[in-house]
């Protein structure tokens, strides 16, 4: 029979056993399977800018990246630190340069899929996919954050995070509203030449930020799973209401061609001095990036536009 004492004694054992086991120990459901730790990853390789801006925002720098170089180009924000090892492009790694890493964790997506046994072969293998068919990029990236900060046993920092870019919208959006400038449609585009412009659609990471601002998008039509469509600047003109924003960067000389082009200079947006201009958003990112470009989407219509870009 248990006495009184020593049911207190059981209970302590167990109580100390629980509080022992590492917070971030459990199994995840992922795009590939499950994934099981035991303990908090330490090395973990990120192979998307996406999961490297994840990581970085849960104070996590990763042991090895993808495509190294060109985050510092077209991602910038939150920073990577100096130094983290190329592990080859994003839809090729090396598998030896992972393994010489010796990871206790590979973020991946479904691009990898055929390679997805071979990274769980040197590690286990996180795989979660922000842009895929039918999928909300800002959800899905939503999900990523808070899924790695469970792994990481950093839940309160990915809640601080959601909200603060929730407050964020919110101040931006009320700026706007203050200004009287969330009258008229904006559209997003990046130029691929002097007459072509990847236009950003409703199903794209950038309508979180828009939605979130109380702008309505300019361009009415779903693109790619990537929330893009490449179009023609004649496939702007029926929308004569909107206001243009130029996301960087731009072809050198561009702004030169523009100015002596007629599919350009027809726009009506360019007549009222209504292009708008701003630094390099990556697109394809994580949560990070709706923030980011609610603060310069914001800043630029306050400043005013002009009838080109820089």
């Amino acid at each position: 029979m248990f006495t009184e004492s020593s049911v207190r004694a059981f209970m302590a054992l167990l109580l100390t056993g629980l509080l022992s086991l590492p917070a971030s120990a459990g199994t995840w459901q992922h795009e590939h399977g499950t994934i099981t730790l035991d303990k908090a990853p330490e090395r973990i390789v990120a192979l998307n800018w996406a999961a490297t801006e994840a990581l970085l925002l849960l104070g996590v720098t990763p042991v090895g990246v993808a495509d190294r170089d060109g985050y510092d180009v077209w991602v910038n924000q939150p920073a990577l630190p100096a130094g983290v090892p190329n592990i080859g492009t994003r839809v090729a790694p090396s598998l030896e340069a992972i393994a010489e890493l010796n990871p206790d964790l590979i973020v991946t997506s479904s691009e990898m899929a055929p390679a997805s046994g071979l990274l769980a072969s040197i590690a286990p293998t996180y795989a979660i996919s922000v842009y895929s068919e039918d999928n909300r990029p800002f959800e899905k990236a939503t999900e990523m954050l808070i899924t790695l900060a469970e792994m990481l046993g950093r839940e309160d920092r990915a809640n601080a995070i959601l909200a603060d870019i929730e407050q964020t919208l919110e101040a931006q959006r009320r700026r706007l509203e203050e200004s009287g400038m969330t009258d008229r449609p904006v559209a997003l585009v990046n130029f691929l030449d002097d007459r072509h412009v990847r236009i950003y659609a409703p199903n794209g990471l950038y309508q979180s930020t828009l939605s979130a601002l109380g702008l309505e998008n300019a361009w009415p039509r779903q693109g790619n799973f990537w929330g893009f469509s490449v179009v023609g600047l004649e496939a702007i003109a029926p929308y004569r209401n909107s206001r243009i924003v130029v996301i960087s960067p731009v072809l050198p000389g561009l702004a030169g061609t523009l100015a002596n082009s007629p599919f350009w200079t027809y726009l009506p947006p360019i007549a009222r001095n209504e292009v708008y201009q701003v630094d390099a958003v990556w697109p394809f990112g994580g949560v990070f990036p709706v923030k980011r470009l609610a603060i310069m989407l914001t800043d630029a219509l306050l400043e005013g536009g002009s009838d080109n870009v820089r």
